[in-house]
Parts: C-alpha cells; sequence; structure tokens
C-alpha cells in the first residue's frame, strides 16, 4: 500500500500513455501540428521560426534550438506528449485522493485503466497541440484546489497553467472554465481563491502580451480572427461590392491568404458582414447536428457517466446549484459547437473536465448516496461500453494507420520526383493529417513556399517570398518562380484553376497569361496536390 499511489498517479499514466502509443499508434487530428513543426525547423519559413506570434510563446525557440542540434529527432512531439503526460497524472493524482478511501486497491487501478480507455485514451491517438492546454490547465486547477493549503502542490498546479498559458493562450483559459466548477467543490472557498489568483494570472500576462505586441503581430493575429469567423466558423456572410473585392473573397475561401494587397482587414470590413437571421437559418442547424453527432457518436462513454452521476444528484433535493453548473456546462457546449466550433481536439478535454468536476461533486456531498444495486448497474453498463467503444477504436485505428501509411507514400513520392529542388505548393498540409508525431518528416532540402493556408498569414510567409525572389509581392515573386527553372509545383486541380483566374487579373496591368498544366497523378486522393507544370508569358 505504501506505493500504491506512487503507482497510479506516476506510473501508471506513463505505462497507459506507451502502451497506447506503441500499441495503437499516434495520429495527428489535423494538418496543424505538422504545420507547425515545419515552421519551426525552418522546412517552410526563410530560418527556423522562433516565434510564432499566436502560440508557443517561448517554447517555439527553445523546440528550434533543440531541432538544430539533434534535427532528426521528433522534438515537437516528445514535448508535447511530456506535457500530456504531466496532465493525465494530474488528472490520476485527482481521481486517486477521491476514491482510494471509498473503494479497494484494485478496483480503483482498474477504474483508472477503464478511465483512461474511455475517456483518456483518444488525447494521445488522435493526438493535437490543443489538447494539451485545455488539459494542462483544468487538471492543474484540479489538482491545485484539491490540496490547495499545499504549497508545493498549488505551486505545480499554477505552473502548468502557466505551460497551457504559452501554448495556447485561449486554450489555457478554456480550460480553467470548464475546470473552475471542480475547483471550487474541491478547494471550497480556498479554490475560489485559487481560481481568483489563475484568472488574474492569465489577465495580466494576456494583457502584457498584447501590449508587447508588434504592428506585423497585430496584424497577424486580426486577420488570423477574421479569416476564422469566415472559413472555420461561418459566422460572416460574404458580399463584395466589387469585382476586386470577389477575387479577395475567392482568395480567402480557397485560404489563399499570403497576398496582403488582396487580403487585408479593410477586405473583411468591405465585403464580409455578419448575418445573424442567415447564420442561425442556413448555417446554425448544421453546426448543432454536427455537435450533437460529435458527442453521441464519439462520446457517449463520457456522456453515459455524466448521465450517471446526475442520477445519483437527481435522487435528493436542494441540489440547484449543481443543476446551474450543468446548465452553464451546456451552454458552454453548445456556445462552442454551434457559435464558434467544437471539434473533437477540444470536445473530449472538456467533457473529461466536465465529468471530473461533476465526480468531484458528488463524492465531496455526503448527502449523495450511492446504493448496491445502482453500483451493479453501472459496472455491468461499464462492460457494455467498453465493448463498444473498444470496436469503435480499432475501427479508427485501421482508418488512421491507413490514412498514415498512404500520407507517407505520397511524401516520399513528393521527395523523389522534387529531387531537392524548390517546391512551391498548396495544399500539402493536406498529406500532414494523421502522421505520426514521433517522426520527423522532410520532402525537400530546401524550404517549401507554401501559397495556402493559415501559414500564409505568417510573417515568416512574406520574408521567404523575399529569400527566394527577392520581393514579398505574392503574385510578382510567383510570377518569377514561374520563370525559373529547377521549381516543383504541388497544385490540387481546384487550386490551378483558381491561381489561373487570380494570377492572369492580379498580373493584368503586365499583360501576363499563365498556363497550368497536369502531369500524371502519383495519388488517386484528389485532396492531395499533384505534379504541375506552371508558365508564364507575355502577349504580344
Amino acid at each position: 500500500m505504501k506505493f500504491a499511489r506512487p503507482f497510479c498517479v506516476v506510473v501508471l499514466p506513463a505505462l497507459l500513455l506507451l502502451a497506447g502509443s506503441s500499441g495503437l499508434g499516434s495520429y495527428y487530428e489535423t494538418n496543424d501540428d505538422l504545420a507547425i513543426t515545419q515552421l519551426i525547423r525552418g522546412a517552410s519559413a526563410a530560418a527556423p521560426v522562433t516565434d510564432l506570434h499566436l502560440y508557443f510563446h517561448g517554447i517555439a525557440r527553445f523546440l528550434a534550438w533543440l531541432y538544430q542540434i539533434a534535427p532528426a529527432w521528433p522534438w515537437y512531439g516528445l514535448f508535447l506528449y511530456g506535457l500530456l503526460y504531466l496532465a493525465t497524472a494530474a488528472g490520476f493524482a485527482v481521481l486517486w485522493k477521491l476514491l482510494h478511501q471509498r473503494v479497494p486497491l484494485t478496483w480503483l487501478m482498474g477504474g483508472l485503466i477503464v478511465f483512461f480507455g474511455l475517456a483518456w485514451l483518444e488525447h494521445s491517438l488522435w493526438f493535437n497541440y490543443s489538447r494539451v492546454p485545455v488539459l494542462l490547465s483544468g487538471t492543474g486547477l484540479l489538482l491545485a484546489a484539491q490540496h490547495v493549503r499545499q504549497k508545493p502542490v498549488v505551486a505545480l498546479g499554477l505552473l502548468m497553467l502557466g505551460l497551457a498559458w504559452l501554448i495556447r493562450p485561449s486554450a489555457a483559459g478554456l480550460g480553467l472554465l470548464a475546470a473552475a466548477p471542480g475547483g471550487w467543490w474541491l478547494g471550497g472557498r480556498l479554490g475560489l481563491r485559487l481560481l481568483a489568483v489563475a484568472v488574474a494570472l492569465l489577465a495580466v500576462s494576456s494583457a502584457g502580451l498584447s501590449l508587447a505586441r508588434a504592428p506585423a503581430t497585430a496584424t497577424y493575429r486580426t486577420l488570423d480572427v477574421l479569416k476564422s469567423n469566415r472559413n472555420d466558423y461561418q459566422l460572416y456572410r460574404p458580399a463584395p461590392p466589387t469585382a476586386a473585392d470577389s477575387l479577395g473573397v475567392q482568395a480567402v475561401s480557397h485560404w489563399v491568404l499570403g497576398d496582403s494587397l488582396v487580403v487585408n482587414e479593410a477586405l473583411f470590413q468591405r465585403a464580409m458582414h455578419l448575418d445573424v437571421r442567415y447564420f442561425l437559418r442556413h448555417e446554425a442547424p448544421g453546426k448543432l447536428q454536427t455537435l450533437v453527432g460529435l458527442l453521441v457518436r464519439d462520446y457517449f462513454p463520457v456522456l453515459l457517466g455524466q448521465v450517471a452521476l446526475c442520477w445519483l444528484v437527481w435522487r435528493r433535493n436542494k441540489q440547484l446549484l449543481f443543476w446551474l453548473v450543468q446548465l452553464a456546462y451546456g451552454a458552454l457546449l453548445l456556445g462552442l459547437g454551434v457559435v464558434l466550433k467544437l471539434p473533437p481536439r477540444l470536445g473530449l478535454p472538456l467533457m473529461d473536465l466536465w465529468w471530473l468536476s461533476n465526480l468531484a461533486y458528488v463524492l465531496a456531498a455526503p448527502q449523495i448516496k450511492r446504493p448496491i444495486h445502482f453500483l451493479r448497474v453501472v459496472a455491468v453498463g461499464t462492460v457494455a461500453v467498453l465493448v463498444l467503444y473498444g470496436y469503435k477504436t480499432v475501427h479508427r485505428v485501421q482508418v488512421l494507420r491507413q490514412e498514415q501509411a498512404a500520407h507517407e507514400t505520397y511524401l516520399t513520392q513528393v521527395r523523389r520526383s522534387a529531387a531537392n529542388q524548390l517546391i512551391v505548393t498548396a495544399n500539402l498540409e493536406a498529406a500532414y493529417k494523421s502522421l505520426s508525431p514521433f517522426k520527423t518528416y522532410s520532402v525537400s532540402q530546401q524550404p517549401v513556399l507554401s501559397l495556402a493556408g493559415w501559414p500564409t498569414l505568417d510573417p515568416s510567409s512574406g520574408a521567404l517570398r523575399q529569400q527566394l525572389t527577392g520581393t514579398r509581392d505574392f503574385a510578382v515573386s510567383l510570377q518569377r518562380l514561374a520563370q525559373r527553372p529547377h521549381v516543383v509545383w504541388l497544385l490540387t486541380p481546384e487550386m490551378a484553376r483558381f491561381l489561373g483566374s487570380y494570377l492572369t487579373v492580379r498580373t493584368a496591368p503586365r499583360q501576363l497569361t499563365w498556363h497550368f498544366q497536369a502531369d500524371p497523378p502519383f495519388s488517386s486522393d484528389t485532396l492531395l496536390p499533384q505534379l504541375y507544370q506552371v508558365g508564364v508569358k507575355t502577349m504580344k
């Protein structure tokens, strides 16, 4: 019993994460992580990017330094998985203190393993950096509130919050918000004081960051929010008043964001606006359906766990506070899912923190009884859910493995075809999805110039065009690249058609004609870019 707590809190989370990663694998949920890694490594920039402006504050510089020392090591994945382990250990520590005096040790260990399999495995299996700060700040608050009189533990919890803020401030705030009721119920009045300190630290840090923001960073942040309102959240309805603005709207829709003469804050003010009636009628129903599908189809184990806890509370009267908090949680999920977006990388972390908070309430309330027959029903239900969710997970792993193998094969073909020539591409990031966080990927010894995607808003994109062509001007730089030998163009058919019309308009004063000719594809996946021959001539 002496070593039971260290084993369950320190060793068991590590064993479960290692078992999951080695047995089932790890796969990027989106292309964001590898796109960030390529910037930090300098694989898609003129030099290693040590300031990502909106996230990884200070951490990007540290990771870039590590990649310079040992380029072949997957430092990004190792670092974030280390923080995921810290969040997992904190969550297990919270569960240990809640349960170790209530259930036998073997049952507790089994319960922790079941909790990991049903509610936590996805964080390591279907990985995205956004999961880490939400979990890190949320579990850090719960751990600190549970040990609110122990200064070292409180310091650890605040350190976890700080690390989460460095990765992504908004995600750290979201995790803190989701865990706030649990922090209150675990720590009482002292827990509320701790929460106030945590909120103050986040507010002061964010204010300081905003005040120290350079003009280029401020522009980047503004455009990042505006393009997200249109492309990610569908909040803006386009209504371009001129042909030039129509071209800009099309560029935003195709994620071609690097041409500052076309895509700028003024474009969004003129050509896009929030139409609440249109949004509620045409966009909100589909987003609501997606949200319900996510919760019911993907997170039914945690949802059923919530139902079980709520049933225990329902049996007792005078629990108004609990139900008000449940309404607040529901409003948070509804607001994120319908007004903004609630992808799995945010959905499951929020559901986990919600469940942990409710468990803290149920176990801390002496008037809430847990009858034996209820525990038997829960045990039988858990076995059934394990079978269903296990089947779902096995199927997901099969799909992800196939996608990872296909994308790795595709990138190998790109590397062979490019033969270390300069690559100009749009949508190559589609092949980054489902790749492994524990591998380092490279398609050329030269930096890859991306024409589309959120990284084109980063100031490093313009710096790379300047280094390659002598100008930051988007259209002029592409003209010079099209006239240069030993340049490999990777485009999708849709993007080639758009760039042809876009560049024809942008270079009309110079009377240029653009030619895009596709080579035989080396992948049947139409979402992945293929080789194109691109040329430009002056009209006679």
